[in-house]
């Protein structure tokens, strides 16, 4: 009989707390809180969405102050015998940075070049290039350890430009180097900024 009253009893309360319920002696009845919607975790409440992060704008590009000098494009040659290899590295005080999958450019010195050099190295870039002008501008890719080869490269005086981020200011850095190549030759270099 006492097992009877004693089970009765704890299946009782266990009844009283499915409910979300406390019963005090007295006979008051406190309900628990209504929980309408707990949120999956790590994941704002509805009342709040989730605001993506804004994408940083592209930095504005300044307009260029000399024209496309067509005549001075038209003496270049296009393509030739010479060759430029070398690595993109950036020095740094805790060794130094790999410009890996960078695109390596090799443009000829001219008026227009030089304007675009010039602001790149001061930290703001001009409007592209006029058509035309990339018709004489040969690129290629860096491989995984920095290295790059442009092969076909006509005689003259060339910029070859790359960039690599700086991890320690999280920055695109430019590096420039002008090269002069005679026909057939083959010149070797570590661009850097």
């Amino acid at each position: 009989m006492k097992k009877r009253i004693i089970a009765g009893m704890l299946l009782a309360s266990l009844v009283g707390l499915s409910g979300c319920q406390t019963y005090y002696p007295s006979g008051t009845v406190i309900r628990a809180p209504e929980v309408i919607d707990r949120g999956e975790p790590n994941k704002p409440a509805p009342s709040q969405p989730e605001t993506p992060a804004k994408p940083k704008p592209p930095a504005k590009r300044v307009e260029r102050k000399i024209a496309f000098p067509a005549d001075e494009y038209a003496a270049l040659k296009k393509t030739g015998t010479a060759t430029i290899s070398g690595r993109l590295v950036l020095p740094t005080q805790g060794g130094t940075v790999i410009g890996a999958d960078e695109t390596i450019s090799v443009a000829p010195v001219t008026t227009y070049s030089a304007e675009a050099a010039e602001r790149a190295l001061a930290g703001r870039a001009v409007t592209k290039a006029d058509p035309r002008a990339r018709e004489y501008t040969h690129t290629t890719r860096s491989n995984e350890e920095g290295y790059f080869v442009l092969r076909n490269l006509p005689s003259g005086d060339f910029y070859v430009s790359g960039s690599l981020i700086d991890p320690n200011t999280s920055k695109r850095r430019i590096a420039i180097a002008e090269v002069r190549l005679a026909k057939g030759e083959s010149k070797e270099l570590q661009l850097s900024p």
